[in-house]
């Protein structure tokens, strides 16, 4: 029997009944009832309660890891709101991990445990997951977290590979629609020796920063003005066959048209590396830095794989996370744009990088002003 909070709108009462299975038909969780008679392995291993951050900014970690695996323990809390993502007041209505797009940036090392517990509020109106595509085991975790409103989960999973991997909202039959309203981030499984270049030499890191690009679909009236819904329930059908459409209203970063520009630009100093995480959980993308270069860029975002150098625009592929190294030799306002430059200045993909330091005219100046053309 669905409750009150269940039934607050069409759409989550029917992903509920979509969802039903994975708990009615099996009876108590087999995967739960098998582990219970294993050996637990983090028993005795330290345990160490992780502060998230919103993105752009990544938590607090070592780049090299100090001491053996740990059980690093997060919390995240889905909300579902409303947001503008733009300047001229479009309203969205998102779904989101701790209130951002993208969730934040998860950091632990390679054989350490990730266990989170998954919150979601009585007062949303939708059924939620997560799905790790650092995670071995079917669905990613998805079925073991899946929580209606005014429940919690916790997922416990070994991180056995290292890179930067996408987590989404998968709950069954909708899970392209939480995706495209927010409901993704990234983890960063660290080497435990620390990133590498191509020849086994250490990559250090000065800042890091998480760049979550977003295809949105937002519904037009019938006069062609964006429509102002007052849930996600509501705004679920129009938005849909928005979706089927393949074409976005709107290509963002983290969350919004200029999230990360003017005041709100990553900042760096100059000599200064800076690590970005870039992330695209639904559509291709293909990052460029305008003036500047990945020098070490992981485009699948896998440190076992040695890193391209010197990229002047790099891809990541739908459904993943690359990660580039650049250290900043200029001061100035650098552009970082999906270069697909009609969504980047039409549709939103673009953010910039605020770099302080002094300039260095051996890279660059100017030899002469603009003047008249001299004649003959």
């Amino acid at each position: 029997m669905l409750t009150r909070r269940e039934a607050l709108c069409g759409a989550a009462a029917i992903a509920l009944l979509i969802a039903a299975p994975l708990h009615a038909e099996e009876g108590p969780n087999p995967t739960l009832k098998a582990a219970a008679a294993q050996t637990d392995m983090t028993v005795g291993l330290e345990r160490v309660k992780a502060k998230l951050v919103a993105p752009p900014f990544v938590m607090e970690h070592d780049q090299v890891a100090k001491g053996g695996p740990k059980v690093v323990q997060f919390t995240m809390t889905i909300e579902e709101k409303k947001i503008v993502i733009d300047g001229e007041g479009t309203t969205f209505q998102a779904m989101t991990f701790d209130g951002s797009m993208p969730g934040p940036t998860m950091v632990v090392h390679e054989g350490d445990y990730v266990e989170l517990t998954l919150i979601n509020p009585e007062t949303n109106t939708m059924p939620h997951n997560i799905d790790f595509h650092a995670a071995t085991g079917a669905l990613g975790g998805a079925q073991l977290t899946f929580v209606n409103p005014g429940e919690q989960a916790t997922l416990r999973f070994k991180a056995t590979k290292n890179g930067a991997f996408v987590y989404h909202c998968a709950p069954t039959g909708m899970v392209a629609w939480h995706v495209v309203s927010g409901m993704s981030g990234t983890i960063l499984v660290l080497p435990r020796d620390g990133l590498k270049d191509e020849a086994g030499n250490p990559v250090h890191y000065d800042r890091a920063y998480t760049i979550g690009e977003f295809d949105l679909y937002v519904p037009k009236d019938e006069n062609g003005k964006y429509v102002d819904y007052d849930s996600p329930g509501e705004a679920y059908a129009d938005t849909v066959e928005v979706m089927k459409g393949l074409v976005p209203t709107h290509v963002v970063f983290n969350g919004a048209v200029g999230a990360l520009t003017g005041d709100k630009a990553m900042k760096a100093n100059v000599g200064e590396t800076v690590l970005v995480i870039h992330s695209s959980a639904n559509r291709d993308t293909r990052p460029h830095l305008i003036g500047g270069h990945g020098d070490h860029v992981w485009e699948r975002g896998k440190f076992d794989n040695p890193p391209e150098k010197g990229l002047e625009t790099w891809f990541v592929a739908g459904g993943s996370a690359a990660v580039a190294t650049y250290k900043f030799l200029q001061p100035g306002i650098y552009a970082y744009v999906n270069h697909n430059l009609i969504e980047a200045m039409e549709l939103g993909a673009a953010a910039h990088f605020k770099v302080e330091g002094d300039w260095d005219n051996d890279l660059m100046m100017q030899v002469s002003a603009p003047g008249p053309i001299p004649s003959n």
